[in-house]
């Protein structure tokens, strides 16, 4: 593969190598739980790698040690470490110095459990890094690079196969029920349906107690809808540098999108660990923090209308449809 185009394989060899680098820049950082930073990369170089994975699978033929379940395995027992130092970060920095004493001291027994899962997930995140499984996908991916296997998709030009790349997993992604959380969904007979598929769909003006309701009946919508951005977001990060500033303002939505839907989840998640731990609703012992999570869910809530009724937009849909087809740069 020695054209002056970029070729598939070229481009699978290239992203696999960053990303391999940057899993194991970070590796002895975590193995001695010297910085969260640390932790946080060497996920995301994880979570990039499964996105070559997925995005070069057609050109590129992997050792078993480094294919793609394999390498989710265990960037979820990193995710869990992760996850519980997010959680600690938030409640220390950002909800606990804002909650009356007696509340802090009644939350206690539930930090002292968050530490003692954080022991646990430290423990879990050194054996796996000092394992076989982890040493024989080191060993097998260093290996594929010196010397990587390819199919004979892997010789065409990179601007043949970037739809085909792309489309289907954003195509899974305009297709998701959790655009549709909160909207009225016209039904064949209203005018809303005879109406120009151009005609913009306005959000709910729905109360914070009303949101509440909807989140509880409808959440896990939401929560698959994050999870398809998460991975079109990886995905399109691979090709970024192909494509035209119109491209990036979608993948920029993206990356909002999954934070915005990863606030209102991130705060469900920590309710139900600190009534786990209490053994209680939490809301009961701690109303002044149940209030703060509330009112995140609810700022997370009006910035997520603002996407969902972009995406809801046909000509938008439509453009970012176009682009993926029609907008390599080279």
């Amino acid at each position: 593969m020695t054209s002056s185009t970029p070729t598939f394989g070229d481009r699978a060899h290239e992203a696999i190598s960053t990303h391999v680098e940057h899993i194991l820049k970070h590796e002895e950082d975590v193995l001695g739980d010297r910085d969260p930073e640390a932790l946080h990369q060497m996920r995301v170089g994880m979570r990039r790698l499964r996105s070559d994975t997925v995005g070069f699978a057609a050109a590129i033929i992997l050792p078993k040690p480094a294919q793609n379940r394999k390498i989710g395995k265990m960037a979820r027992t990193l995710g869990v470490l992760r996850d519980i130092d997010v959680m600690q970060q938030l409640l220390q920095e950002q909800f606990l110095p804002n909650s009356p004493k007696k509340e802090r001291d009644r939350l206690q027994p539930a930090l002292k459990t968050l530490a003692k899962r954080r022991k646990a997930a430290r423990k879990d995140t050194a054996k796996l890094l000092q394992g076989k499984a982890y040493n024989k996908f080191k060993g097998a991916i260093q290996e594929w690079l010196q010397h990587p296997q390819y199919s004979p998709y892997a010789d065409l030009p990179i601007q043949d196969v970037l739809a085909d790349i792309l489309l289907p997993s954003i195509s899974g992604l305009l297709l998701e029920p959790g655009w549709w959380v909160g909207v009225s969904q016209p039904t064949a007979s209203s005018p809303e349906a005879n109406a120009k598929s151009s005609t913009p769909i306005e959000a709910a003006q729905l109360t914070q107690e009303e949101v509440e309701t909807l989140l509880l009946s409808q959440g896990q919508h939401l929560h698959n809808l994050r999870k398809q951005t998460k991975r079109v977001r990886y995905l399109m990060y691979l090709f970024a540098d192909l494509y035209s500033p119109t491209y990036q303002a979608y993948l920029s939505d993206m990356k909002d999108l999954q934070e915005v839907l990863g606030n209102l989840q991130d705060s469900y998640v920590m309710g139900e660990f600190l009534s786990e731990a209490l053994n209680e609703d939490f809301s009961k012992i701690a109303p002044d923090l149940a209030q703060q999570l509330q009112q995140r869910r609810y700022q997370a809530w009006l910035q997520w209308q603002g996407l969902q009724c972009r995406y809801l937009s046909a000509p938008i849909r439509q453009v970012f449809r176009s682009e993926v087809v029609n907008g390599y740069q080279g």
